[in-house]
């Protein structure tokens, strides 16, 4: 087990992390570290992430997106992660591909919110204007912005984040071998 603290000569890696259009699983395994948690507070200072409640990217080294871009807001989170990070990680399959969510790519969007809206409850599509704009798709991260690292998996397991994660803090080329990759 990795145990090494920070030392004067070696600064906490900065990092972020959010979750766009999915469905949180890619957190939850990055949680599946456990007790190995205590050992990243040692090397990490976490900037905007689930586990801060901070809601925006300031600068840092590392930042983990999982989820595709589905909506305008998204796009706004993930520009803002990409700007301030100096290393940017697509973390599981929906950043990844679009995963789940992208099977609504074939599919016309204003006829899926009148059919589910409309024809079912005989309501009106919501057009609230604290409403994210729906894209015409969704769109794995790439499309968007610039990625340097793609973990792929769904989700990608603890042991494969945490072998990420301590690749890149230890400036390793991360690499994950066939045992701990997830397609499922």
């Amino acid at each position: 087990m990795l145990h090494v603290a920070p030392t004067p000569a070696r600064k906490k890696v900065r990092i972020a992390t959010t979750s766009l259009s999915g469905c949180f699983g890619c957190h939850m395994s990055f949680l599946d570290i456990d007790e190995r948690l205590i050992e990243l507070v040692d090397l990490v200072e976490f900037d905007r992430s689930p586990l801060t409640d901070i809601k925006h990217c300031g600068p840092c080294d590392v930042a983990l997106v999982e989820g595709g871009v589905c909506n305008a807001e998204n796009v706004q989170v993930l520009r803002e992660l990409r700007a301030n990070a100096k290393v940017l990680v697509a973390l599981g399959a929906c950043a990844v591909n679009g995963g789940l969510p992208a099977q609504r790519n074939h599919l016309d969007v204003g006829d899926c919110l009148t059919r589910v809206y409309c024809d079912r409850t005989g309501g009106k599509v919501p057009d609230d204007p604290e409403l994210p704009l729906l894209l015409d798709k969704v769109y794995p991260i790439n499309e968007v912005v610039r990625v340097d690292y793609f973990v792929p998996g769904c989700p990608p397991s603890g042991d494969a984040i945490w072998k990420y994660l301590t690749d890149l803090i230890f400036g390793r080329i991360p690499r994950l071998e066939h045992p701990m990759l997830h397609f499922d």
